[in-house]
């Protein structure tokens, strides 16, 4: 059944999103911020592990680093764009508005939950890849994959920040669904290098989601995501990172 995997992975963050939340009530404040610290720390070295992947090679027995130029210009240019558009206070005025809508007007972390759980879900090649995957044959085994991934990082950030990130399953169900559908046209653009930059510039905008868990809400990364684009766009210059 193609979209099934969509459908799989909108439900493993639901279902960590209730878990957490039953999981966080038992702790009190200072426990929660330390839990969501914790994840922050997670965070960052999942990203560091992806972003030293895409930039670290053997060159003649040494190791050697690249596509530094690449991140630079992709987050240079991605969050200028993100900036004009105010994609940032876009997401933040949808969470305020399920915020309303699902009765959980006293919840002050709603939103920063919302935004931040979006973002750590939505950023990534499995989400592009593994939708790509399940449009064309119906193959849902990498959304399965993220799924048990998203399942337990959603748990905890729920725990730690509320109910508001079981709501990612949204912009999941948007974001993974439209390419599914669209997967056809989206295939001949993923090449192997695209998806190559667009891991490397997305475990970079993971880093900084991973930042504002551990610091405080310091970086607009919502109106960084362009970059993502950019990174794509990249791969068919003619000239390489």
């Amino acid at each position: 059944m193609i979209g099934l995997g969509t459908l799989i992975n909108a439900a493993a963050i639901v279902a960590g999103g209730l878990a957490g939340h039953v999981v966080g009530r038992l702790f009190n404040q200072e426990q929660q911020d330390a839990l969501t610290k914790a994840c922050g720390v997670s965070v960052l070295f999942i990203a560091i592990a992806g972003a030293m992947s895409g930039m670290l090679q053997i060159d003649g027995g040494a190791l050697a680093s690249g596509k530094s130029m690449l991140v630079v210009l992709c987050l240079a240019l991605g969050t200028v764009v993100g900036e004009l558009l105010g994609i940032e206070d876009a997401f933040e005025r949808f969470g305020a508005w399920l915020k309303e809508k699902t009765g959980n007007g006293d919840d002050a972390q709603f939103i920063d939950a919302f935004v931040t759980a979006s973002l750590t879900v939505c950023i990534g090649a499995m989400a592009i890849v593994g939708a790509i995957q399940d449009g064309i044959s119906g193959d849902y085994a990498t959304l399965a994959v993220k799924s048990v991934l998203d399942f337990i990082i959603i748990a905890v950030m729920a725990s730690s920040m509320g109910k508001g990130a079981a709501f990612s399953a949204i912009p999941i169900l948007i974001f993974e669904g439209s390419i599914t559908l669209l997967a056809r046209l989206v295939a001949p653009i993923m090449t192997e290098l695209a998806i190559a930059y667009l891991s490397l510039v997305g475990a970079v905008l993971i880093f900084c989601v991973g930042v504002n868990l551990v610091w405080g809400k310091t970086l607009r990364v919502a109106n960084m995501l362009p970059a993502v684009l950019f990174a794509v766009l990249a791969a068919y210059l003619p000239w390489g990172f």
